[in-house]
């Protein structure tokens, strides 16, 4: 009987903390963003020196309470569920654990209350709370897409770290160790500044040459902030064909393309 209890107790408090289907869920789940957006609230006016000298006692009192309710709130997660383990290493886990460490970090590391924005990391419970699971999917699906291009964008970087190294270097040599350009690196600085468009305009050359190699490289600059994008635009179309369709060819008229969920030739009307 006892076992019952226990097993009916741990049951309910799941249907509370991890499920939103139920009113209960729902009210947890609303009352847990209010208190994390509160306290991420709190920590930036805490960093606000005025506002820092007259509430910095209310901020830290209130800090702590924010703590110690994501606290119970964490180790009742880990109590309601069979395998804590699973859930302790799981995305949502490690930022749950994230979520409340500065805090008690603080007594050891001076400043380190200033990492608990990492509770804004926390909202992305509200996809799941206001039934937004599809976006969820496709930020999986955009994943995916950046995954696929990371050889091609690791390529494309090391030919633009090459073409800075050397633009760079050039720029030493004709700005002749002047007007900022004192160094290689510091060449190659003002490099990747200007080709990645930022223009800060610290370092600026003077010769003639110096300004036409400038001029080549912004406009470079341009037409290389388009290749990554391509690249990533690409794999994102080829990712939403291959979800679309499938390989498999039809047995009576061998045709391909069709949906990824049809049980029939869209073509012929034969089973799939």
């Amino acid at each position: 009987m006892e076992a019952g209890e226990k097993k009916s107790w741990q049951h309910s408090l799941h249907e509370i903390i991890y499920e939103s289907e139920t009113t209960a869920g729902k009210i947890f789940d609303i009352a847990l963003l209010i208190l994390i957006v509160t306290s991420i609230i709190v920590v930036m006016l805490d960093s606000i020196s005025k506002w820092h000298l007259t509430y910095g006692q209310l901020f830290n009192e209130l800090e702590w309470a924010f703590t110690t309710v994501f606290t119970i709130e964490y180790l009742l997660r880990l109590v309601c569920i069979k395998k804590p383990w699973r859930y302790v290493f799981s995305f949502l886990g490690l930022i749950d654990l994230l979520a409340i460490i500065p805090s008690y970090l603080s007594f050891i590391i001076a400043g380190a209350q200033s990492l608990l924005v990492l509770r804004a990391l926390r909202l992305l419970r509200i996809f799941r709370i206001f039934k937004l699971s599809h976006f969820l999917s496709e930020m999986q699906f955009l994943g995916g897409a950046i995954k696929s291009s990371m050889r091609k964008i690791s390529i494309f970087m090391l030919a633009v770290l090459t073409l800075v190294i050397i633009m760079g270097s050039v720029m030493y040599l004709v700005e002749k160790d002047q007007n900022g350009f004192n160094s290689i690196p510091d060449s190659i600085y003002w490099a990747i500044v200007t080709i990645t468009t930022v223009g800060y305009g610290d370092i600026s050359p003077v010769t003639p040459a110096g300004k036409f190699i400038a001029s080549i490289i912004m406009l470079m600059g341009y037409g290389i902030i388009a290749v990554p994008t391509g690249i990533v635009t690409t794999e994102m179309a080829l990712a939403v064909r291959k979800k679309q369709t499938r390989a498999e060819a039809c047995l009576h008229c061998g045709r391909e393309g069709h949906d990824a969920d049809a049980k029939f030739c869209k073509y012929c009307g034969a089973k799939l």
